[in-house]
């Protein structure tokens, strides 16, 4: 594996473990990884995306009704784009999207 397919496989780690929603010890646990491995490529990685991005506009997300049913969805809007996202999506998956439609859009 060379150093791009490794950097690669880092971020959709990253990806994943920032969509889990799971502390950086559980994450590692359940992946088979070492928790020092996680902490250094999200050193390496979003240390190197650590320049603030002009672009980069912020929204608020206002919830109408506070129950989250298991068939209810989400939608994320990236320009106009929009992604419906639903209860046991794969986030590594949701990351490669959302990265090929910032590019895009």
């Amino acid at each position: 594996m060379d150093k791009n397919e490794l950097r690669q496989e880092w971020e959709q780690r990253i990806a994943s473990y920032r969509a889990s929603g799971l502390t950086q010890a559980k994450w590692c646990e359940r992946n088979g990884l070492k928790a020092h491995q996680l902490k250094y490529w999200l050193k390496r990685i979003e240390g190197s995306n650590a320049t603030p991005n002009p672009s980069t506009k912020w929204a608020s997300v206002v919830m109408a009704d506070a129950s989250f049913h298991e068939e209810d969805s989400i939608q994320v809007k990236i320009g106009e784009c929009s992604i419906e996202v639903k209860q046991g999506f794969h986030p590594s998956l949701f990351a490669d999207v959302v990265k090929v439609l910032k590019a895009l859009c």
